[in-house]
């Protein structure tokens, strides 16, 4: 067995057809269908079923995940060897949701890149349950993702560096959604709601909020991501439930806070097998570094805790 059998078979697991497998990994078709029968043979189990459309046996599900961590490892393993020398090369494959990265993600992205250029920085917008799937697979080295009520998925070490309120988001052009500068979801259910796509835990967190106060939600617009949603609250579409963080840099928006609070925990996740690199292990100083500056100088809401700061 060789990394680069493993290579193949990941390939065709992702794509299912050799032909383009073939063309993603560089070889000529016949000979990644060699190497992966040769995988197969040292295995004593067919990995894939050939046939008009290529799927995976039950040894493939099974060998599949255990194929991308050691592919990752490797991959972790040249990467650290490189950066000996003093982070003068490496990369960062960095994840967070729409909300952080209009706020904290880009300001330490910026600062990270000002302390260390040669760094390849990568980052994946996406909601908080793909970013999860995404740290587990080996696609990120790390995220800023939201701490479910479930808790975290064990495969993953959770750092929970913020915890911040979820309040309702309304044009400032408008009316006041309650004269009282807040208001209960049972008085948010008679408004019309602007809804992000599924795969946001702020989707879920809103419609749990629904149900515990025996309401349905009226949507005016479902399924965009966080930009758009808050283009369409400063439009006049709806309102929507969204976290205090966004609000900075956004005069079009009013804030309304909710009764009872509604919060939520953000927590720096990464896989907990895999030592993280030097250049992980230096953007997550660097990034608690600034959370820990901007909360000293007041630059968070007085609704936003932070719940870990850097030593020193």
């Amino acid at each position: 067995m060789t990394l680069q059998q493993l290579a193949y078979f990941v390939a065709v697991a992702d794509v299912r057809s050799f032909t383009r497998a073939a063309d993603a990994v560089g070889v000529a078709q016949p000979t990644l269908s060699r190497q992966l029968k040769s995988l197969e043979d040292d295995l004593g189990a067919p990995l894939v079923n050939r046939g008009k459309i290529i799927t995976l046996t039950p040894a493939g599900e099974a060998v599949l995940p255990l194929a991308r961590r050691m592919l990752a490892d490797m991959d972790a393993a040249r990467t650290s060897v490189a950066e000996i020398v003093g982070l003068h090369r490496g990369r960062v494959r960095v994840g967070a949701t729409p909300s952080l990265c209009i706020g904290v993600m880009a300001d330490a992205l910026r600062r990270f890149h000002e302390h260390h250029p040669e760094i390849h920085l990568e980052l994946t917008e996406n909601g908080s349950q793909s970013l999860v799937r995404e740290l587990v697979r080996g696609g990120l080295d790390v995220a800023l993702v939201i701490v479910p009520p479930s808790g975290m998925d064990p495969a993953l070490h959770t750092l929970p560096l913020l915890r911040e309120r979820l309040s309702v988001a309304s044009p400032r052009s408008g009316k006041p959604p309650s004269s009282r500068g807040s208001m209960t979801v049972t008085e948010l259910s008679r408004r019309s709601l602007v809804m992000v796509r599924k795969g946001y835990d702020l989707r879920e967190v809103t419609l749990n909020a629904y149900r515990d106060a025996g309401v349905s939600p009226r949507f005016a617009v479902e399924g965009g991501e966080m930009d758009a949603m808050l283009r369409l609250v400063e439009a006049g579409t709806g309102v929507a439930v969204v976290p205090d963080l966004v609000f900075a840099g956004r005069p079009r928006l009013r804030r309304t806070v909710l009764t009872p609070p509604l919060y939520r925990t953000v927590a720096l996740a990464r896989l907990a097998d895999i030592v993280p690199t030097q250049a992980t292990q230096a953007f997550t100083d660097t990034l608690l570094e600034f959370i820990g500056e901007v909360a000293a100088t007041g630059g968070l809401s007085a609704d936003v805790q932070v719940l870990h700061r850097p030593e020193g």
